[in-house]
């Protein structure tokens, strides 16, 4: 069975050519060049969603700075430590 599957994809002619011209720069493939570029913008996509649930997650909790961070934490593991286990 095939790793990869064609797909069809429509590119303004500028960057197109901009691509196949870095594609030769780099000794790629434009199909590579295409596939890098992709989970680039998939990896940024998922940091950027990370940081929006974190300042989401900081708001909520009313986390300021560092420190306030910081004294939450300490809270918690405070508290773990006197559960009973």
């Amino acid at each position: 069975m095939r790793s990869t599957k064609p797909i069809t994809i429509s590119l303004p002619a500028d960057l197109l050519r901009e691509a196949e011209r870095v594609a030769r720069e780099e000794a790629r493939t434009r199909s590579e060049l295409i596939r890098d570029a992709l989970r680039q913008y998939l990896t940024s996509r998922r940091w950027q969603r990370l940081r929006q649930w974190g300042t989401e997650t900081a708001a909520r909790l009313g986390l300021k700075s560092e420190v306030d961070l910081q004294r939450l934490l300490d809270k918690v593991r405070t508290e773990r430590r006197k559960a009973p286990e």
